[in-house]
């Protein structure tokens, strides 16, 4: 069994049925799974998925502070910017360009925190990192973590259902793991800690940078606009924290083909590019899954892509060294050859018509 096969803490309901397909299992299943995995009093080795989902319900409450008492127009731009825009953008430059497919450097560990922390802390680097890389080696096939295909609940509760890394890895397995993680900054525990704690993420260390960022930023929207700020832009990142849940099950088609020629060119999967993740966020999902290690995502002229121009004025300020940028290889390969055939079979359909007519 592969390293990626095992990564993972398995469901109780397994990746597999005895058919040898995707293992299906029904709601009550899921939210079965879910609040075991969140027990911490059976078991603290779940800390990091309660750690995450403790981070949405702790802000609700400013949330619902910002819906209640404080909302107003300009709250509501506000609100909507920082969590479709702001949030998004950045949970695609740290968590999914950087921290899982490092496809670019930066020049120090000043900029990495800088970048790290440009917005509120709502995912912590682990839960998404590792089980991204096995989405990536099994998209829509049994074993992926947020498989489209089995269902809304399936991906939506992934982060504790199945993204979480097994409990019981060997030292070498979990040396791996380490490594995965090791350019984030994330302070690793010891294999002895792991077997504790069931989590690379040393679990005070997180608390407490979590903590920081969010005494920060609520000191930081507070002095520009008192709690009413404050509460606004907690509860749009709580409401980002929530949404972001559902992207893989809207990006892979709902467990459906939705795949269009001529502008879905990645074929392995049935990731797709969608124009709302696309613009708010820089998640053009299918040119991601056709080329994980660039930097930027938006390949033709319409594909605006935030987190690209994040990064590409990054490098240009000399805070980021180097990045892969698949652009010019995406053209040669797929949409320059698309439009010469698409021109081709343009110039022969009167030719074919013509023959057609006279046949008649």
């Amino acid at each position: 069994m592969a390293y990626l096969d095992r990564v993972l803490d398995p469901p109780s309901y397994g990746w597999i049925n005895s058919e040898g397909t995707l293992s299906k299992p029904s709601p009550k299943q899921l939210f079965k799974e879910f609040f075991k995995r969140l027990n911490v009093f059976r078991c603290k080795k779940n800390w990091l998925p309660f750690f995450s989902w403790v981070r949405v319900l702790i802000l609700i409450p400013l949330f619902l502070l910002f819906l209640f008492k404080f909302f107003s127009l300009t709250l509501l731009l506000v609100f909507f910017v920082y969590s479709m825009i702001l949030m998004g953008t950045h949970g695609t430059i740290w968590h999914h360009r950087y921290c899982t497919h490092q496809a670019y450097t930066f020049k120090n560990k000043f900029w990495k925190f800088i970048t790290q922390n440009l917005t509120i802390s709502m995912i912590p680097e682990e839960i998404y990192v590792v089980s991204h890389h096995v989405h990536h080696a099994k998209s829509d096939q049994p074993g992926d973590p947020y498989n489209a295909s089995g269902g809304f609940l399936y991906c939506f509760l992934a982060d504790a259902n199945h993204q979480p890394i097994a409990k019981d890895l060997s030292e070498k397995d979990y040396n791996s793991t380490v490594k995965l993680m090791r350019h984030t900054g994330v302070h690793a525990n010891t294999f002895t800690e792991y077997l504790k704690w069931g989590s690379v993420t040393n679990p005070m260390v997180a608390i407490a940078l979590c903590l920081l960022n969010w005494a920060f930023w609520y000191l930081i929207f507070f002095l520009i606009g008192g709690h009413a700020m404050a509460c606004t832009v907690f509860g749009a990142a709580a409401f980002w924290a929530v949404g972001v849940r559902t992207f893989n099950y809207e990006g892979h088609g709902k467990g459906e083909d939705k795949r269009r020629e001529g502008t879905d060119f990645n074929t392995n999967d049935m990731s797709i590019n969608q124009l709302w993740p696309g613009i708010v966020a820089g998640e053009w999902h299918n040119n991601h899954h056709l080329y994980p290690k660039s930097a930027r995502t938006g390949f033709l002229t319409h594909q605006v892509d935030l987190a690209w121009y994040y990064i590409w004025s990054g490098k240009k300020m000399g805070m980021i060294t180097s990045y892969h940028d698949s652009k010019q290889e995406f053209h040669l390969r797929f949409a320059e050859p698309y439009q010469e055939n698409k021109l081709k079979d343009a110039r022969q359909q009167p030719i074919k018509s013509g023959v057609l007519e006279r046949n008649q």
